[in-house]
């Protein structure tokens, strides 16, 4: 998410920087290193020039100044003057001022920066040579120093931030295979994070991430203990109430007022006892109670022959033609989940298949291996853009019809648990075709 602050940015800030800065360091203490020895070079081959010459002039006189002439070097320029104790010229080039002192100095020289050296004619009563020279050459090394300080300095640099980058992507990479873990765990995964290989600055987070799960799983299972426990009390009294609801429909047939107040009464306590059965369904469907100890192999067109004789007399009272197309199909299953399965996939089509219309349940074994199971109907049928909501739970598209929008959500958990896959699609001629295909 943007805007908030990021550990890695932070990090690489606080390392980049400072090494930055020292590495620039580093570089400006190289570059003295090497541009102060080279500067000294220059500058005693000038002395001794001009201490060479020197000699020369004591040797022969002013006049031996213009015979003897001093090497420039390559690209080069030099001058050269002879003047008295007093200041004034003896011999030599007039752009050259009377030197104030024996040593190294700058000047200009014809527009451009020249180097001085001053020696002392000996025995000649204060007579001193002046020998300039151009800075070319001295440039020229300075320039090459500093290119290769410079190529130098990106590369390390460069080298510097990448070790960086790769050193703060490693430290962090707890932290991202942390993430996948918890990416990879479904939604009711609610075991404990392994702490063995976790480092220690990560110890107290998934401590407490472990608490924070613990207590979620805490209560989830009370939910759940509620509600089975809630499902499995309102059977009873639901079953007895439906016997004594019949009787009195019996006894007082005759009699139309009352015959319609039982009746609706009867309605009422058979959708009580479906959404009663549903609870029950949806608590054997969650994952943290279901054992995979239970599976074992099951004729899927048995089972459905057995599940569909319940919905016989619902299916007639609505002029419904429910048939099936049943072909011998072995699947690993929990029948009790399986019958759940079957039994809301039926429901759900006669519910929302209008009078005088038809429902088809078949199964058979897959060609490649696995099973499949599909029930179809010839009702309004379900938009594309609207498939996925139907599994959730709670969700009802069509609010006429009686229901809790359980029922198909119950399927997708009870496929999900076998490692089957759930589709819905539109039945041909109209209408929606639930197909569950089993490895």
């Amino acid at each position: 998410m943007t805007g908030l602050p990021s550990i890695r940015i932070r990090l690489l800030k606080w390392l980049v920087g400072p090494i930055l800065v020292v590495n620039l360091g580093a570089a400006a203490l190289t570059y003295v290193l090497a541009w102060t020895p080279a500067q000294l070079a220059f500058d005693e081959g000038l002395r001794l020039d001009a201490a060479a010459l020197a000699a020369r002039v004591r040797a022969g006189g002013p006049s031996a100044l213009a015979a003897a002439g001093v090497d420039a070097g390559e690209g080069e320029s030099n001058w050269a003057a002879l003047h008295d104790g007093d200041g004034r010229l003896l011999a030599g080039s007039p752009l050259l001022a009377a030197p104030r002192r024996i040593g190294m100095g700058d000047a200009r020289l014809a527009g451009e920066a020249v180097r001085v050296a001053v020696a002392e004619v000996p025995a000649s009563n204060g007579q001193r040579l002046s020998v300039a020279r151009t800075t070319r050459a001295r440039q020229g090394v300075q320039a090459a120093i500093v290119r290769s300080l410079v190529l130098l300095e990106v590369l390390f640099s460069l080298a510097l931030v990448g070790l960086v980058w790769f050193s703060v992507g490693n430290g962090l990479a707890p932290l991202a295979r942390l993430r996948a873990r918890l990416d990879a765990r479904g939604s009711t995964d609610l075991a404990p994070l392994d702490d063995s290989a976790m480092p220690r600055e990560l110890l107290p987070v998934v401590d407490a991430f472990n608490a924070l799960l613990g207590r979620i799983a805490a209560g989830a299972r009370a939910q759940d203990d509620f509600r089975a426990n809630v499902a499995h009390q309102l059977r009873t009294p639901l079953a007895g109430l439906r016997l004594q609801l019949e009787w009195l429909a019996a006894r007082h047939a005759q009699d139309p007022e009352t015959r319609r107040s039982v009746d609706l009464m009867l309605s009422a306590n058979e959708r009580m006892i479906r959404q009663t059965n549903q609870l029950l369904s949806l608590e054997r469907a969650e994952p943290n109670r279901f054992a995979r100890a239970r599976l074992a192999p099951l004729d899927l067109a048995e089972l459905v022959a057995g599940s569909i004789q319940g919905f016989v007399e619902q299916a007639a009272s609505r002029d419904i033609d429910l048939g099936f197309e049943l072909e011998r199909a072995i699947v690993d299953g929990d029948r009790f989940l399986l019958r759940d399965l079957v039994d809301n996939l039926v429901d759900n089509a006669l519910r929302y298949t209008p009078r005088g219309g038809r429902v088809t349940v078949g199964c058979a074994a897959l060609a490649g291996g696995g099973s499949l199971l599909r029930v179809e109907d010839n009702g309004p049928g379900i938009p594309a853009h609207l498939r996925e909501q139907v599994f959730e739970r709670f969700v009802r598209l069509d609010e006429g019809t009686h229901g809790s929008g359980l029922g198909l959500a119950i399927v997708r958990d009870i496929a999900n648990l076998h490692g089957a896959e759930l589709s819905l699609a539109d039945a041909p001629g109209g209408g929606a075709l639930f197909t569950v295909a089993f490895p």
